[in-house]
């Protein structure tokens, strides 16, 4: 799954901001049902509770991201000075 999200091009740093913004909208939820609902403090709890749960998910999938991100560059070939040389056809002097 980690590698499909990739793959579609979301990067870690793309979950970390998802798991601020959900804890600002745990925040703001809690606030907005205290104030609007009058279903009481309880009820405004459990709203920020269930969005508050999403920021450890969303951090956990930029970690996840983030060790993708790392392992792609590890595997990626890059082309430094000796590494061009290997790839020139060498010939003998004189011939």
């Amino acid at each position: 799954m980690i590698k499909k999200l990739h793959d579609m091009g979301i990067k870690s740093g793309h979950m970390y901001t998802a798991g601020l913004c959900s804890i600002g909208l745990a925040f703001g939820s809690w606030l907005l049902s205290t104030k609007a609902e009058s279903a009481g403090l309880d009820r405004a709890d459990r709203w920020g509770i269930f969005i508050g749960e999403w920021a450890p998910t969303f951090f956990a999938m930029g970690l996840a991201l983030r060790m993708e991100e790392t392992h792609r560059d590890l595997e990626e070939p890059s082309v430094g000075m000796f590494e061009q040389e290997s790839t020139r056809s060498r010939s003998h002097a004189g011939v």
